[in-house]
This record gives structure tokens, sequence and C-alpha cells, in this order.
């Protein structure tokens, strides 16, 4: 086999070997706790029917206002009314204890999707990102 051949089959090795980790990677991801609390804080949000009301309704206003508003004669007291209808669904919305949890667990899970990212990024290029806190409690460590 040639040398170009076989410089060839090794980087097709060297491909397959990066999605390979990176399968186990996501594997590791998904059975990370941050991860199990934001699947299991979506399944609770999805299935609450208060909040799923909550939701629907402010859909249906937020429409009642486009319909409102792409009618020709704009009624200033019904677009009051519509508007303090989808101010107050909102505040119930994101008010609600199921969207709050929610939105902590993806906050977690970006912190930590950001922690392997800049992992990745430094094991690359050798370099700490730029927002490096010299503190490793707040990443995962891994780079100093």
């Amino acid at each position: 086999m040639s040398e170009m051949a076989e410089n060839q089959k090794q980087a097709q090795l060297d491909t397959a070997n990066v999605f390979e980790l990176a399968m186990v990677l996501g594997k590791a991801l998904k059975k990370d706790p941050r991860m199990v609390r934001m699947d299991e804080a979506r399944e609770a949000y999805e299935r609450d029917p208060e909040l799923s009301g909550l939701l629907a309704e402010y859909e249906v206003q937020q429409k009642a206002m486009e319909n409102v508003a792409a009618d020709g004669e704009v009624n200033p007291e019904m677009v009051q009314m519509i508007q303090n209808r989808i101010d107050t669904l909102y505040k119930q919305i994101a008010g609600h204890p199921k969207f709050l949890e929610l939105n902590e667990a993806q906050d977690a899970v970006n912190q930590l999707m950001n922690a392997v990212n800049s992992t990745i990024t430094f094991a690359i290029t050798g370099q700490a990102p730029s927002s490096c806190t010299h503190n490793c409690a707040t990443c995962g460590g891994g780079c100093h």
C-alpha cells in the first residue's frame, strides 16, 4: 500500500474514532444528573395541564393581537384589553414552578455544555478559554 493510501486510511480511522468518542461523550452526558434533571423538568412542564392551558391561551391572545393589528381599524381599547391579558398570562407562565424549574435545569445544562466545549477547545488549542476564572469548580476543570 502506498504512503498516500496509508495516510488516507489513517485519516478515516481517526475520523471514525472522533465520532465514536463523540457517541461515548453523548451517552455519558445523557446520564449526567443535570441532563436527567432537565429531561424530567421538561416532561413535567409539558404534562402540566394548568401550564398547558396558560400557554394555549397565551398563543390565542397573541394571535388575537395580530388579527387586531392586521385589521385596518385599530380599536385602542381592544388592543389594551388583549395586551393586559397577554401580560397577565406571561406573568403566570413565567412564575409557574414548573416553568422556573425547567429554566433552572436548562441553565445548569448550558453551563455543563459550555464547560465540555471549553475542555474540548483546550484539548485542541492548548489555550484556556478567555472566560477562565482559574476556579475549576466553575467549569469542571481539566485545563490547569
